[in-house]
């Protein structure tokens, strides 16, 4: 009974309106889709609606939450916020774990992390602090955990200096694919092979692991000198030096240990023995060696008129 009355009263208030703007000239009729909210507007303010106790108070904190999120947004603060929140909910970072760091300090990586002591777990982003630790010198590659309620995991993957390379007066320490890591500082890494010039730090691995081949050479290799980025020259303890061909090293380096096995080669008094030329060995000697084979020379032409003069 209730819902047919309610029908008929919005009946009767619909052919009022109609009749009543009739009356003012028959020119306006209001829309259907506007008369419902038309009625609902009419019984709020002539109180036929019952507004709940505290919808005022719920409306202004609703508004004023609105207000404040969106000035959140709008001046980039959202992030504070976060951190501050979660602090304060006991999410802030209190411990963080470092593994795989032999090279790369603890404090570089806590300074890459950028933890103020109320940071927390929630707002820190782990793929930012990734990139950050990656730019370290040591560090190939990291991953970093995430442990609630306030912990951080940092597992590295640090570089391996293969060698050291001399480019002009600095000596740095590179990997196996020539890359740079940092200046060499101290005596530490005085083990590892010295390369020298222009195209050694990339081109060093190849022919270290060729020379290896040549045990009896590659114990007393001092250092591996690329020139003109073309060709290599072995540097030895003593100071000889070994001119190899561009082409066909092998050979060349099996023929000089052929010669120090036969004839102890490099501990002569010799400054170089050029391997370029297919069909000699071009031998330069040191002041001292030139003396002796000056005074060998002499030595032999005396015995040799000595015994000329008593053939006659």
């Amino acid at each position: 009974m209730h819902a047919i009355k309610a029908r008929s009263d919005r009946s009767n208030r619909d052919a009022m309106m109609s009749r009543t703007s009739l009356s003012h000239g028959g020119a306006f009729v209001l829309p259907r889709f506007l008369r419902k909210p038309f009625r609902i507007a009419s019984r709020l303010f002539g109180g036929g609606v019952n507004v709940p106790r505290y919808a005022g108070t719920f409306g202004m904190i609703g508004f004023l939450s609105a207000t404040g999120i969106y000035g959140m947004v709008i001046g980039n603060h959202t992030h504070e916020v976060v951190k501050a929140t979660a602090s304060t909910f006991g999410f802030a970072i209190e411990k963080v774990s470092v593994a795989g760091n032999n090279e790369t300090s603890e404090i570089d990586i806590l300074e890459k992390l950028g933890l103020d002591g109320e940071t927390s777990l929630i707002g820190f982003n782990a793929d930012e602090a990734r990139q950050a630790i990656e730019t370290l010198p040591w560090v190939a590659g990291v991953e970093i955990r995430k442990v609630y309620p306030g912990s951080v995991v940092v597992s590295l993957q640090e570089r391996k200096a293969f060698a050291v390379w001399q480019s002009g007066r600095d000596l740095l320490l590179v990997d196996e694919e020539g890359k740079p890591i940092v200046p060499l500082n101290g005596s530490r890494y005085a083990s590892l092979p010295l390369v020298v010039g222009e195209g050694a730090s990339s081109r060093g691995k190849a022919f270290i692991e060729t020379v290896a081949a040549y045990p009896d050479l590659a114990a007393k290799v001092r250092a591996y000198a690329r020139v003109s980025d073309r060709r290599w020259d072995l540097l030895f303890d003593n100071g000889v030096r070994v001119l190899l061909p561009e082409q066909d090293v092998k050979r060349a380096l099996a023929e000089v240990e052929t010669l120090q096995r036969t004839k102890n080669i490099l501990g002569r008094d010799i400054l170089s023995l050029d391997m370029r030329l297919d069909d000699r060995v071009t031998v330069q000697l040191t002041p001292t060696g030139m003396e002796s084979r000056e005074k060998m020379l002499k030595d032999r032409e005396k015995a040799a008129k000595a015994a000329a003069g008593r053939r006659v």
